[in-house]
């Protein structure tokens, strides 16, 4: 079992950065590959992205592309998600996520553990 806690959120400005971590507890850490979604009000979760277990590949939503680096260091059980030229549109509650899979999911039911979730509020 992976427990997953998030952090960074927060209130920015159009154009601004924020960085989003996610540490998971356990020895198997690296056994997950991870996932970040967002969920904003009245709207269903989407994915983001994902990393696979070594970090060696990375898949992100078309939304994101370009604007969003997902990242992981194994050795501090962490998972980040880098955000950049963000929007308003991207204001939402961001969580990340463990899957099982080699190759992770983009289908949020697929993963297996979720942390609590951190907000990120876009100003325009």
């Amino acid at each position: 079992q992976v427990q997953l806690v998030e952090s960074g959120g927060g209130l920015v400005q159009t154009g601004g950065s924020l960085r989003l971590s996610c540490v998971g507890s356990g020895r198997t850490f690296s056994s997950y590959a991870m996932g970040w979604f967002r969920q904003a009000p009245g709207k269903e979760r989407e994915f983001v992205g994902a990393i696979t277990r070594n970090g060696g590949t990375t898949y992100y939503a078309d939304s994101v592309k370009g604007r969003f680096t997902i990242s992981r260091d194994n050795a501090r059980n962490t998972v980040y998600l880098q955000m950049n030229s963000l929007k308003p549109d991207d204001t939402a509650v961001y969580y990340c996520a463990a899957d099982q899979r080699y190759i992770p999911s983009a289908v949020s039911a697929e993963y297996d553990y979720w942390g609590q979730g951190t907000q990120v509020t876009v100003s325009s």
